[in-house]
């Protein structure tokens, strides 16, 4: 296997995970190839890539942002040529809707970073919406259309078997970061969360009503409102707005404590970075969480404020407790390394069948 196309969107943790991985395979001899879906990343995204990965900006619409199936599916064939253009040996699909109704002549491999199947399960039960159910729908046909299938921990491994009714689970392959490197600096006192403040899964309601309850101070730093029009209003947490990942590593450097209420996670790339700064870790009792950070966390009911904010202030006014925890934490983020998943993924790349490469064909 020589050149690989791997998808990724520019808005959350799939570009930091598409990133890494790629930047990882190119020292392995590897010829990545990444191409970037819906919004176009921004000039200081482009100057992080590692040398050896090659950018294409496809403006071809985000699933989670499509409007109608149609989107979906003139995404995956255009995918699909793209991989026929640039003669890619395999194609990694970070969002697996892509490969629901699109014949690839490449081997696929479908990586869930997370599916609105699972995420409505987990955040609100019940029946799923209308404008949610063709795109579970679309997840669902991509994942059984696969060669493999790959998510990011078990809990999450098991979340899709059962949601898609997936003939065998798909296989583990944890995420990693590669730490900031960062000088520790003065401590902060305060509680601090990062990421898409406005997904309803990330269970910021939670921490709003936490920071009331709170001595601390509780802090955060992401998004308020989504691309998709989602938005939420926090009346006791401190916004920071979107930061950059430097601003973030920066935050972390001074040992917070990182809280999170998540309701759903299938990974948690914030709370690996947090531990590797050695951030105390106070997190939602969930699967997840559980795999990943048993006995390296405090955990709390992913609903109770009071929890929380007994939590958080506890850390604060115990430097004892506050450093076994940090130290704990970071001990445990050594696990999850970018290393570690690219080996992963090239272990997996190499029991894929080497179909013939296509013919170059015109763009």
């Amino acid at each position: 296997m020589r050149r690989l196309l791997i998808t990724t969107d520019t808005v959350g943790g799939v570009w930091q995970y598409a990133t890494d991985l790629a930047g990882a395979l190119a020292e392995h001899g590897i010829e990545p190839v990444l191409a970037t879906m819906g919004p176009r990343p921004t000039a200081q995204q482009r100057a992080a890539l590692a040398e050896g990965v090659e950018l294409v900006e496809t403006d071809l619409s985000l699933d989670w942002l499509a409007t109608g199936p149609h989107e979906v599916t003139d995404a995956g064939e255009g995918i699909a040529r793209l991989a026929d253009v640039y003669r890619a040996d395999i194609v990694q699909l970070n969002a697996p809707a892509l490969a629901a109704t699109v014949r690839f002549d490449q081997p696929v491999v479908a990586v869930a970073h997370s599916c609105v199947g699972s995420w409505w399960q987990a955040v609100r039960g019940g029946c799923m919406d209308g404008d949610l159910s063709w795109r579970a729908e679309l997840t669902g046909a991509g994942l059984h259309a696969a060669d493999r299938v790959v998510a990011p921990s078990g809990a999450f491994a098991t979340m899709l078997q059962q949601c898609y009714d997936l003939p065998r689970p798909p296989v583990v392959v944890r995420n990693g970061r590669r730490p900031a490197g960062l000088p520790p600096s003065a401590q902060q006192d305060i509680g601090f969360t990062a990421g898409r403040l406005w997904d309803e899964g990330k269970n910021l309601a939670t921490i709003d009503r936490a920071a009331a309850l709170a001595a601390s101070r509780i802090v955060a730093a992401g998004p308020l409102a989504g691309p998709n029009g989602t938005a939420i209003a926090l009346d006791n947490v401190e916004t920071l707005g979107s930061l950059s990942d430097h601003d973030i590593a920066r935050r972390f450097a001074a040992r917070p404590v990182f809280v999170s209420a998540a309701l759903y996670e299938p990974f948690g790339l914030a709370a690996l970075e947090a531990a590797q700064a050695g951030c105390a870790l106070v997190l939602s009792d969930i699967p997840t969480f559980r795999e990943l950070w048993d006995g390296a966390a405090w955990f709390v009911y992913p609903h109770d404020a009071a929890g929380f904010a007994h939590a958080i202030d506890t850390v604060i006014g115990d430097p004892e407790l506050r450093s076994r925890l940090g130290e704990a934490a970071r001990e445990r983020a050594g696990d999850y390394t970018v290393d570690r998943m690219a080996a992963g993924m090239l272990a997996l790349y190499r029991e894929l069948p080497v179909r013939a490469a296509p013919e170059l064909v015109a763009a």
